[in-house]
């Protein structure tokens, strides 16, 4: 599999979420939000799994909007707030309430440990895409052709580090919080070994 065979989305709320993780996220924190499309796409299409590639494409560029100051609440974790503003958005783009509270399942579903293919392929496959882009689970599985041409399109930059940050920040803010737990179990040791980095 090669790049070019991605399906890669191109409706006008896959460009708008595009411009909103353009306008707020550190260039670090763009290129992550794609690569979590593109590894989730590449690790979908290799496996012959169905899925929706807008709403994919769309939770991918909103997932960690929770994370950005105008965006971070004091009071839910982060990928919560990103539900909501997914939420949000995509009722601004015209979608039905059924499909903006699926944007929003995707978004808070991961953070969690597994979300079950037969009942959510898109919070499948983004849980496995952002834990391969973050720290470093299962990056076996992407494609080496897509693998190598996603990391020279859309480069790591400081990943790592701004993301360490983050969530260390996260989980010391709201410990009760899915990033607290993952700062105790030593997701920064995992991000700072990422193999994507190597």
């Amino acid at each position: 599999m090669r790049f070019d065979d991605l399906v890669i989305p191109d409706s006008p709320a896959c460009r708008g979420a595009l411009e909103v993780a353009a306008q707020y996220h550190s260039p670090s924190l763009l290129n992550h939000s794609i690569r979590a499309y593109l590894w989730a796409a590449a690790y979908a299409q290799d496996r012959r799994i169905s899925f929706d590639a807008e709403l994919l494409y769309v939770s991918a560029m909103l997932h960690d909007i929770g994370l950005v100051a105008e965006f971070d609440s004091h009071t839910v974790p982060y990928e919560e707030a990103g539900g909501h503003v997914a939420w949000a958005f995509c009722a601004g783009a015209g979608w039905s309430p059924e499909r903006r509270l699926r944007a929003c399942e995707v978004i808070i579903r991961h953070m969690w440990e597994e979300v079950p293919l037969a009942e959510d392929p898109e919070g499948h496959l983004l849980e496995l895409s952002t834990g391969m882009d973050i720290s470093g689970r299962g990056t076996d599985e992407i494609p080496a052709e897509v693998r190598r041409e996603g990391l020279e399109r859309y480069p790591r930059l400081e990943i790592a580090k701004e993301f360490s940050v983050c969530v260390a920040d996260q989980g010391a803010r709201k410990p009760s919080s899915l990033a607290a737990r993952f700062v105790r179990d030593g997701i920064v040791d995992r991000i700072l070994r990422n193999p994507l980095d190597g």
